[in-house]
């Protein structure tokens, strides 16, 4: 029987918790918040951050915003207005195509071919990885670490995929950020991001986007760690079990986008971090080419990530003290 993430990684949710809200009620003391905002994205990332500060900090306090356009996938913002409606806080929708409308975002040729159909989605980016040797994403590392004159593809491609991938995905995160950030100024509560740490490692996130904001609890967090509280939370299992998604692409989730499952990748990461053991790595199915690949995204997506100078607020990692057994 194959050794499972779920396994390798489990840590002790209540005192994960416990962390968690220590850690949130240390900053809004420090920042004099009357509360703290976070973007409710109808995914369970999103859904653990707003469960973690309703318990730490009490209904009253927590806010969220659902932030959508014309391109968001169908229902996650039903799934929003059921987090929200679970946890008893209330929930701002609103959308980003007016504002976005004006920098033109949405009559750009790309765009519009991205609208037609979520299976063309799919086919561009699995042709682009059959013809280029590599994911999209992992080309758009290389192209915004200025990796040009790496192996493949050639630098005419990297500047296409990063300027394509501006277009679709980059200014509408950040784009949802400067909203969140405004809506925080201006009621003087404390901005909450939702990454995890499987995302951070890799560059699964927009740099100064909704995902790169200075407050992240969850950012010590393994995905599979992030799902096992998840259910420990009682979060609504269809917010559980929906496949995770960038809100890029219609039909594009995250896993598909990476081309590896989280369990893998975060299995590969805590190797690389010095935790597992090459032999565990091996009994729970993870191959020397997956570890290649998990290896070269950390590594190709360095000029991403900002230096962390205090302590992750909940670690999941081997030294973090967290994890069963240990």
């Amino acid at each position: 029987m194959m050794i499972t993430a779920s396994a390798l990684l489990r840590i002790d949710e209540e005192r994960a918790v416990k962390a968690v809200a220590e850690y949130l009620h240390h900053l809004c003391a420090r920042h004099s918040a009357r509360g703290v905002l976070a973007g409710l994205s109808g995914g369970v990332d999103s859904a653990v951050l707003v469960a973690l500060a309703t318990r730490s900090l009490g209904e009253s306090s927590v806010h969220a915003m659902y932030l959508y356009d014309w391109d968001s996938e169908r229902g996650q913002g039903s799934n929003a207005g059921q987090v929200a409606h679970w946890l008893g806080i209330e929930l701002e929708t609103e959308s980003i195509e007016p504002g976005r409308r004006e920098g033109g975002i949405y009559t750009s040729w790309g765009m519009r071919i991205t609208r037609l159909s979520p299976f063309i989605n799919r086919f561009m980016y699995r042709l682009y990885h059959l013809m280029a040797g590599e994911t999209p994403f992992v080309s758009s590392l290389r192209a915004g670490g200025g990796k040009v004159g790496d192996r493949r593809p050639r630098g005419s491609v990297l500047r296409f995929v990063n300027r394509y991938a501006e277009e679709l995905f980059y200014a509408r995160h950040r784009y949802r950020r400067e909203v969140l950030e405004s809506k925080a100024r201006a009621r003087n509560w404390l901005l909450l991001g939702g990454a995890n740490r499987s995302e951070w490692e890799v560059g699964w996130f927009v740099k100064d986007g909704v995902d790169d904001l200075p407050y992240q609890p969850l950012i010590g967090l393994y995905k599979t760690q992030v799902r096992q509280l998840a259910r420990y939370l009682g979060v609504p299992g269809e917010i559980r079990q929906q496949a995770p998604s960038p809100d890029m692409m219609r039909g594009i989730s995250d896993e598909y986008a990476l081309g590896m499952s989280y369990s893998k990748i975060d299995i590969g990461l805590d190797y690389l971090a010095g935790g597992l053991s090459k032999g565990v790595v091996r009994a729970a199915g993870v191959t020397e080419e997956g570890l290649r690949r998990v290896r070269e995204m950390k590594e190709l997506s360095r000029w991403k990530r900002r230096r962390i100078s205090e302590p992750f607020p909940v670690d999941g990692g081997r030294s973090g003290g967290l994890r069963i057994g240990e």
